[in-house]
C-alpha cells in the first residue's frame, strides 16, 4: 500500500466551494424501503430530516440522498416514485448550508433535484441510462461516475477480471472518455471504483489494496465501502449493523491511498478517526 497526497481540488457546488485537499465525508440517507444496511428507517421525510441534521452535525459535509436501493436482487422503482421518495426530502435540506447529492441513475429524477436544491449527480450507472451524459453536460453540475457491470439483478455474475484493479481502472476510462465527448467538463468529474458492484469479496479487497492506482487517472477518488457484505464477511459474517469499525477501517485505507470523499452509514465515528489521522499527519 502506498500513502497518496489528495489532489488539490476545488468543486463547485452550486454556493459552495468543496475543498478536495481534505477526505470529505458523505452522509448516507436511503429514504427507501428495502436498502440493505438500513432499509425502512428513513424512508418517511421527518426521519430522513432528522438523519441528516444527525449527520451533518456529527461532521458529514455531503448528503447522498437515494430513493432506489441498488443492492444486489434490489426491485426497480419507477422514476415517479424516486422522485416522489426524494424531492420533499432535497427541499427541506436545502435551508441547511449542506451540500446535497443524489443517487440516482434516472435523468429526470436529477434534473427534478437540482431544481430542488441538490447539487451533485451520483450514478452507480456512470450515466449509461438514455440521455443521462447529455443531461450531465447541460447541467453542468458534478458527476460520480461509479464501475459497475450490469444491473444489480445480474451484476453478482459479472466478476470475472484478469486484474480488478487494472479492468476496473480501463473500464471506468471509457466512460470518462465518452462524458468528456459530450460536454461534461473534466473539473466536474468524480471517480467511484464501485465496491460491491460485480465484485466478490476477495476482488474487493484486491481492489482496496492497490486503491492507490486509482490516482493514476487524475480525478478525485470516491470510496464507498460502507457496511457492504465484503466487510461482513471479513468480521465472521456480523450483519450489516455491526460492520461499523471494519468499514471506518477501510475507508481509513482509503483515504491513506489518496480518496477525496468516503460515502458512509457511520459519520461520526468516520469523523473520529479521521480527526486522529489528520493531527497524526500534521504532526
Amino acid at each position: 500500500m502506498r500513502l497518496m497526497p489528495l489532489p488539490q481540488c476545488q468543486l463547485q457546488c452550486g454556493r459552495f466551494r468543496l475543498d478536495l485537499s481534505q477526505p470529505q465525508i458523505m452522509g448516507i440517507l436511503n429514504v427507501t424501503p428495502d436498502s440493505f444496511s438500513d432499509g425502512g428507517q428513513h424512508q418517511h421525510k421527518e426521519q430522513a430530516i432528522k438523519h441528516a441534521l444527525q449527520m451533518i452535525e456529527d461532521g458529514a459535509t455531503i448528503i447522498d440522498i437515494g430513493g432506489e436501493s441498488t443492492r444486489p436482487n434490489a426491485s426497480p422503482v419507477s422514476v415517479e416514485e424516486e422522485i416522489r421518495r426524494v424531492i420533499p426530502v432535497v427541499e427541506a435540506l436545502s435551508k441547511y448550508d449542506v451540500i446535497m447529492s443524489i443517487d440516482t441513475s434516472q435523468p429526470e429524477v436529477i434534473r427534478a433535484a437540482i431544481q430542488a436544491g441538490a447539487h451533485i449527480w451520483n450514478d452507480v450507472r456512470a450515466l449509461t441510462r438514455p440521455q443521462a451524459l447529455e443531461t450531465a453536460a447541460e447541467l453542468n453540475i458534478p458527476v460520480v461516475l461509479m464501475h459497475m457491470r450490469g444491473e444489480p439483478t445480474n451484476m453478482n455474475q459479472l466478476d470475472q477480471y484478469d486484474d480488478v484493479t487494472e479492468d476496473v481502472m480501463r473500464e471506468l476510462q471509457q466512460r470518462l472518455d465518452q462524458a468528456i465527448a459530450v460536454g461534461i467538463k473534466t473539473e466536474n468529474i468524480i471517480l467511484d471504483p464501485g465496491f460491491g458492484f460485480a465484485k466478490n469479496a476477495q476482488q474487493n479487497f484486491q481492489l482496496l489494496n492497490a486503491f492507490w492506482k486509482l490516482n493514476q487517472m487524475g480525478y478525485p477518488i470516491l470510496s464507498g465501502l460502507s457496511r457492504k457484505r465484503f466487510i461482513g464477511e471479513a468480521l465472521h459474517g456480523v450483519p450489516a449493523q455491526e460492520r461499523a469499525v471494519g468499514s471506518v477501517m477501510g475507508h481509513m485505507l482509503s483515504i491513506q491511498q489518496g480518496a477525496s470523499i468516503v460515502r458512509v452509514h457511520d459519520v461520526k465515528a468516520t469523523r473520529d478517526a479521521l480527526n486522529v489521522w489528520t493531527m497524526m499527519k500534521n504532526t
